[in-house]
């Protein structure tokens, strides 16, 4: 593998430096370095460069939806938007709760090259929430799997959950959970409040989120294990995250986003792209959000890129399928809502968008700093560029993204996974 020479960019956000990548490693980091002709040469001034960043939530699909997605298609989309690693949640079909099946989903992350592919196991069942999975024997797989989730559902009952918490305490594993109290939101269809009273439609409360983050920080302290809570939506779930970490509890908290930028108004239009779990919520909750990611309250930036077929959103509201594709414009999203609002540097994007999603997803070899020695896997960020968002120039095989048409800062130029170029010039290679 030929050296690659990254000139000029600001590392992390700060002072301009040069980066040499010689095979799977950053050889060296400084000023002025000099290199062969046999080097290949990348101008990057002006440009932001970063660790690869790393996904904790992801539907990939397959097996079973291939007709939304596929490893390769995700993990294509994933490159393009500069991630290096992705989680691959467990509600596929067959679900993701045997070693067979994270295995499969392991394998085929390895087979497409553009991305590393985690899998989360399911914790019950066919995410059934009636019987424990084979966590342990999914955690000694090939695929490791260090963290369990039945995205999609909550592990509502509390005797399970306490349960999977105890269980993957053994070695240190995490449950994700989807925190919904399902018979508070039976027939929800959008953030209960003022706008769901005037168009009429079956609201979800914000306590259904907030009553199983209440439960399921009690139950971490109480088993002494880790759990983080998937998707944050509310002022109410921070304020509780806030609570479980003063106690000096293993908690760890994600927030999509699409929940750091759009709001309940946007379901007046009726349109299903807008249409997600946990809905979109208050112009105040977003508000909270963006200031506990801040501040760290809420750990990272999760995707919860969640693609359907065309069939699957257009159509009336009621009947679409809940969920948005993420992937690609997640960091231009943080830009806008955190970093051009000067609640985040860039340092702090790379914390919450790589260090931190690999240190709670234990996921060895990203997540690490620009120096030598380390792995070459690094994103590198246009962040003067603005354009319109074209779902028709995805990689994804799914377009349901609620930025259609939108204007977004930045733009990922290039992507390395393990020194080797996935993206080139804002291209996949």
């Amino acid at each position: 593998m030929s050296k690659i020479l990254i000139r000029g960019a600001r590392v992390l956000g700060g002072e301009a430096q040069d980066v040499l990548i010689d095979g799977e490693t950053i050889a060296q980091v400084g000023t002025g370095l000099t290199v062969d002709a046999t080097t290949t040469v990348i101008e990057a001034e002006g440009r932001i460069l970063l660790p690869g960043l790393v996904d904790l939530h992801t539907h990939l699909r397959e097996p079973g939806r291939e007709d939304s997605e596929t490893v390769l298609t995700g993990t294509k989309a994933a490159a393009v938007g500069g991630f290096t690693a992705v989680h691959a949640m467990a509600n596929t079909f067959p679900v993701a709760d045997t070693a067979g099946v994270v295995e499969q989903v392991w394998r085929l992350g390895r087979e497409s090259g553009y991305c590393d592919v985690q899998p989360v196991g399911a914790v019950t069942v066919g995410l059934e929430g009636k019987h424990l999975a084979e966590l342990g024997a999914m955690h000694d797989s090939a695929a490791g799997v260090r963290v369990f989730s039945d995205d999609g559902k909550c592990v509502d009952d509390a005797v399970i959950m306490r349960r999977a918490l105890e269980y993957v305490k053994a070695f240190d594993g995490v449950i994700a959970q989807h925190a919904q109290e399902p018979r508070l939101t039976e027939g929800a269809q959008m953030n209960e409040g003022i706008v769901s009273a005037e168009l009429g439609l079956g609201g979800w409360p914000a306590v259904a989120e907030e009553s199983i983050i209440a439960r399921d920080v009690l139950l971490a302290a109480h088993v002494g294990s880790r759990v983080h809570i998937c998707h944050l939506s509310t002022a109410g779930s921070v304020e509780l995250v806030r609570w479980a970490k003063s106690k000096g509890w293993n908690v760890t908290a994600e927030v999509t986003p699409h929940h750091l930028l759009l709001t309940d108004e946007l379901v007046r239009s009726y349109n299903p792209v807008y249409k997600v779990n946990p809905p979109l919520r208050t112009e105040a909750d977003v508000t909270a959000l963006r200031e506990a990611l801040a501040d760290g309250t809420i750990d990272c930036v999760a995707t919860d890129h969640a693609p359907h077929p065309h069939e699957d959103k257009d159509c009336e509201w009621a009947a679409a399928a809940m969920g948005m594709v993420g992937l690609e414009t997640a960091l231009s999203v943080v830009q806008e809502t955190m970093v051009e609002t000067g609640l985040l540097d860039w340092a702090g994007v790379a914390d919450r968008m790589s260090f931190r999603p690999a240190r709670i997803g234990r996921l060895d070899g990203h997540g690490r700093p620009v120096s030598p020695g380390e792995p070459a896997n690094l994103t590198l960020v246009d962040p003067a560029y603005r354009g319109a968002v074209d779902p028709a120039g995805f990689a994804s095989r799914s377009r349901n993204t609620p930025y259609e048409g939108r204007e977004l800062p930045g733009r990922v130029t290039h992507t390395f996974l393990r020194g080797r170029a996935t993206v080139v010039d804002g291209n996949l290679a």
